[in-house]
């Protein structure tokens, strides 16, 4: 068997993901396992197994680490590190795209009718006298307007 330390890079990696599972981790292991294996050279017998050695080192690093963050207290659900420093607006932007969309493609009687009413914020009556309608017509459209974005905007749930 060889002396070299880095002969045995590979089979560490795959020993370390074997014990840690994600990547990351185990790319940490290997380093730490490394560093110790330099820091204590001087108790490594010339002459017997290295990749045994190395294994064990990495082996008891690993264990070390499980106890040592059993033992450390995480944050609780309020800590503020858990908490987004700025809320996400990337939804609401998606979400604004998407209902600009479904208004597009909706029948221009029905989009007149929505968006005099519910945007605009107009009365039944005088989106009525706006459209030269009656009444009773935008009602009927601001309501088909409604069904047309629900179904758009909401696929999953179909009404």
């Amino acid at each position: 068997m060889s002396d070299d330390v880095l002969t045995h890079v590979r089979a560490l990696r795959a020993y370390a993901r074997s014990l840690c599972g994600a990547a990351g981790d185990a790319e940490d292991l290997v380093q730490d396992t490394m560093l110790r294996a330099i820091e204590k050279a001087d108790l490594y017998r010339p002459g017997t197994n290295m990749r045994a050695w190395l294994f064990t080192i990495m082996r008891n690093k690993f264990f070390t680490d499980v106890k040592k963050s059993a033992r450390e207290r995480t944050g609780g659900s309020d800590c503020a590190s858990l908490q987004p420093s700025v809320p996400p607006a990337q939804e609401w932007h998606l979400r604004q795209r998407e209902l600009c969309a479904a208004l597009e493609a909706m029948p221009v009687h029905y989009r007149e009718a929505i968006i005099l009413v519910a945007v605009i914020g107009e009365s039944y009556l005088d989106a009525a006298r706006i459209l030269e309608c009656d009444i009773g017509t935008i009602k009927s459209r601001v309501n088909r307007a409604r069904n047309i974005l629900r179904r758009a905007l909401e696929p999953e749930h179909p009404r």
